[in-house]
């Protein structure tokens, strides 16, 4: 039975971060942290960066994680007797903690297209972390990241232990008390920590009629909040966005008013530098961004059947293709005018992205016969990063966005984001100003296809400019995004949310 401790005082307090994703473990924290990788969006990035980050201060880090075996690239279909007693011998060690059930062990991503399969997959790592690793570890805090882990913090409030709860994306689920009590979690004795469809009667009534949100119960149970970029959690508040149901926003206006809640900026991962990525055919810097980018647009071009053109804009699509949040049914609209206007400039776009718009744009691209103006590719990590390097400009005109990792990307490779002002984007984008050597890209405020049209003028006058004052203001944007898009600052604030709810320092 779960009970309050009395918690020891500990000299180095012991952090227990509980994600579903990952994109990289610092080398001395297990065997494997070379193979455990599996990645859906941006929380794979903070988490990996936050765990590396404690661990290189010296930090008590524990991560617990779903056992993805064929992500991991694990061959499950010899993981049979002798192979099986290898395979365990060589499992990571104390801080990295495995969460087992079958459901993980042949999945090829994090999320599933089934619509059953997600929560099962959620409660199943749940089950482990209530189970099992929350009582080896003894963590002094907890780190959960949204709905698929938003039951943990009920049952760490009931043990008396602070917990933290990320928000990447606050999409969730519902679930039955009385099917999360049948995947093995014994809710009854936390089930009044969590958030429900309608406020609860009692437990009997409450078992099999009314639905526990996990997002909202994270939310609810857990001591602090935070969001990935303070102008989210100020959207949220202040009711923009309509897809956020009412209780759910007070909950996080409560949090936040009570000086329970922040927004702190995800960071893109490491690799994404053009001076080091491994993945673009020409490497540069700052100072020779001018010859390395013309190199790679070339190769870009080759690549992707465009126009071969040294001098050609070009405007490079990088997220997903949901005309719900990233505005890709505002470039739809705007498409043809935009490369009608500038057909004597040559101006080209690279869509490398998957997503239900992709169809629309391809048909755009028929209709019109705009194969050399306008390539469309299913989404390639190499293609996409060999975007970024060739690219002048990266679109980002998302509806709402809670933080975003595309526009910091695009100004670190010197390919100026045009966004749209909202959430995360708000936050990293200013609208570029030469004439006072500030800004680092194009922002719009009405949304829309004319509010998108705007921007990309701004764009092309920028474009038209000299070199040499071109190359000034990219070379100053890819040193500011070097500098402030980075892990150890995202890393920091999260050690000041560690240090104020533990009331001591964390290292």
């Amino acid at each position: 039975m779960a009970t309050k401790r009395a918690r020891p005082r500990k000299k180095n307090p012991r952090i227990l971060i509980v994600t579903p994703e990952i994109t990289y473990l610092p080398q001395g924290m297990g065997n494997m942290t070379n193979s455990l990788k599996a990645k859906a969006g941006g929380m794979a990035d903070v988490s990996a960066s936050l765990v590396s980050s404690l661990f290189d201060l010296g930090a008590d880090v524990h991560v617990a994680l779903p056992h993805y075996r064929r992500m991991f690239n694990i061959d499950v279909g010899k993981l049979i007797d002798e192979e099986l007693r290898k395979y365990q011998s060589k499992l990571p060690d104390d801080r990295i903690h495995l969460a087992e059930d079958r459901i993980f062990y042949y999945r090829d991503s994090v999320y599933s297209e089934h619509e059953l399969e997600d929560p099962a997959a959620a409660l199943a790592f749940q089950r482990e972390v209530i189970n099992n690793i929350i009582p080896k570890v003894n963590p002094d805090l907890i780190h959960c990241n949204d709905w698929m882990t938003g039951l943990i913090p009920a049952y760490s409030k009931r043990l008396g232990i602070p917990s933290l709860f990320t928000i990447h994306n606050l999409h969730s689920q519902k679930v039955l008390l009385e099917r999360i009590e049948y995947s093995g979690i014994d809710s009854a004795e936390f089930w009044q920590n969590l958030y429900y469809e309608r406020p609860p009667y009692n437990y009997e009534e409450t078992r099999a009629a009314n639905p526990v949100d996990l997002m909202g119960s994270g939310i609810f149970a857990s001591h602090f909040i935070n969001t990935v970029s303070p102008t989210f959690l100020d959207e949220i508040v202040d009711g923009h966005h309509d897809f956020i149901t009412d209780p759910i926003r007070q909950e996080i206006a409560n949090k936040k008013f009570a000086g329970c809640a922040e927004g702190i900026l995800n960071a893109p991962d490491p690799k994404y530098n053009p001076a080091i990525d491994e993945l673009i055919p020409k490497n540069y810097t700052p100072e020779t961004h001018f010859e390395g980018k013309r190199e790679n647009k070339v190769k870009l071009q080759e690549r992707l059947g465009l126009k071969i053109d040294e001098n050609a804009p070009i405007f490079f699509w990088p997220s997903r293709l949901d005309p719900i949040q990233k505005g890709c049914d505002v470039f739809a609209d705007s498409l043809y005018k935009i490369v009608s206007k500038y057909w004597d400039d040559n101006l080209q776009i690279a869509i490398v992205a998957n997503g239900a718009f992709q169809n629309h744009f391809y048909n755009i691209v028929r209709q019109h016969n705009f194969q050399s103006r306008v390539a469309v590719c299913d989404f390639d990590e190499a293609i996409s990063r060999h975007g970024f390097a060739a690219s002048d400009f990266t679109l980002m005109p998302s509806l709402f966005e809670p933080c975003g990792l595309p526009q910091m990307i695009g100004a670190t490779y010197g390919s100026l984001p045009i966004v749209n002002d909202t959430g995360g984007l708000h936050d990293t984008v200013s609208h570029l100003q030469v004439t006072k050597n500030k800004g680092n890209g194009f922002v719009f405020n009405v949304y829309g296809s004319d509010g998108l049209q705007w921007a990309i003028d701004e764009a092309m006058k920028f474009y038209k400019l000299s070199s040499n004052i071109k190359e000034k203001q990219i070379s100053r944007i890819m040193q500011e995004g070097t500098e402030i898009f980075n892990h150890s600052v995202t890393a920091r604030k999260y050690f000041d949310i560690y240090e104020k709810m533990l009331k001591r320092p964390l290292i």
